[in-house]
């Protein structure tokens, strides 16, 4: 099986019939720890990147042109669940790389910290997104990447309340909204063109892209911080 470095830095390809599979290189050999599917490859072994179970997986397959993550890059990724994306952005940006995973539900915390267990470029943080003021002490310099996918009503909110405190000029910050969670009384539509004004006002928007039909009234916006 052929693979090849896709046009998204630290993502590669492989085809499989008439499907493209999107792989990370894994960071810690032999381990599988969501049942993903391992590839082993001239020496190299990736990890099968389901665009079913990821939002940047799904925004890839998408055709983003650039998720602005690169490797040696701090990420602060809030809505790090059991860890499933977070585990491949580890791979993404490498041993010199670091992700603060942050998450505030008490039963994915114990998954969350297992896996960074062994994942030593990534760091479990027990908070709610909506109070960055409370673990402002454990981010001590400005990340580069802040990435967010959280099911709250005032996700765009949230998302601009850290990215204010803790990315650095010129970083990049990735949002997935999910409509239903911020208004179901309103189209998915009305509701991305909502949050896309609320971003605008103090982001450039990079690159934007409905996931459907891997992650149905979901859509993920692409920022840069001037």
């Amino acid at each position: 099986m052929k693979i090849t470095p896709s046009k998204i830095f630290r993502i590669f390809e492989c085809q499989r019939g008439k499907r493209t599979l999107i792989l990370t290189e894994n960071l810690v050999k032999g381990e599988s720890l969501f049942e993903e599917e391992l590839i082993k490859s001239e020496g190299k072994e990736y990890r099968v990147f389901d665009p079913s179970r990821s939002k940047l997986a799904a925004t890839i397959i998408k055709g983003t042109p650039n998720t602005g993550i690169r490797e040696g890059n701090s990420i602060l990724y809030l809505g790090a669940s059991h860890g499933y994306t977070p585990s491949f952005v580890s791979d993404m940006v490498g041993e010199k790389g670091v992700i603060f995973a942050l998450d505030f539900a008490p039963r994915v915390m114990r998954d969350l910290v297992f896996l960074c267990e062994k994942r030593e470029n990534m760091m479990p943080l027990f908070f709610d997104a909506n109070h960055p003021e409370e673990y402002k002490d454990k981010i001590i310099h400005p990340v580069d990447i802040v990435y967010m996918d959280v099911s709250q009503r005032e996700q765009a909110e949230i998302f601009l309340k850290n990215v204010e405190m803790f990315l650095k000029k010129g970083g990049y910050c990735l949002l997935a909204v999910k409509a239903r969670s911020v208004d179901v009384t309103k189209s998915p539509g009305i509701v991305f063109d909502d949050v896309r004004q609320k971003l605008e006002k103090r982001l450039k928007i990079i690159d934007y892209r409905k996931l459907d039909p891997f992650e149905k009234d979901h859509a993920m916006f692409i920022c840069k911080k001037d």
